[in-house]
């Protein structure tokens, strides 16, 4: 008899199985190997939000830390020009030079982020549908 020693150490014999038999095996040994592929990728991918999760968060606790440093330095700024003019007028020089600073950053952003839209994988895009044009030639002839 023909058969097949599996890696589990059971041995399947195909010669008391006609066809049909055999094609229902083979799909169901298909749709569990689907499975265990999907509860494979399903487990990756919880682990890599986890992952990002956590990531994330360090980032935004790292974001709070150095706005609150930052915000220690332009205390600092103004306390050193206050020490050529008033007070006040440092508060005010340096509160503008923020601002200038703020205003292009933002401007400088904003142009970044419109070079990446509109947000769709244009050379994926382009490639599937080369795939489909070829797959509707070859299924034409």
């Amino acid at each position: 008899m023909a058969g097949v020693n599996h890696p589990g150490g059971e041995r399947t014999d195909f010669g008391d199985e006609s066809v049909s038999e055999l094609v229902q095996r083979a799909s169901r040994q298909t749709a569990d190997l689907i499975h265990q592929e999907l509860r494979l990728a399903q487990t990756e991918l919880k682990e890599k939000a986890r992952r990002i999760g956590m990531g994330a968060g360090l980032v935004g606790a790292g974001g709070l830390v150095a706005f609150y440093g930052g915000a220690t330095l332009v205390g600092a700024a103004v306390l050193g020009v206050a020490t050529a003019l008033e007070p006040w007028l440092a508060a005010l020089i340096v509160g503008a030079a923020l601002v200038v600073i703020g205003g292009i950053l933002a401007l400088v952003g904003r142009r970044k982020a419109a070079e990446g839209l509109p947000p769709t994988p244009e050379q994926v895009t382009a490639s599937m549908h080369d795939d489909l044009q070829h797959i509707k030639e070859k299924a034409g002839r």
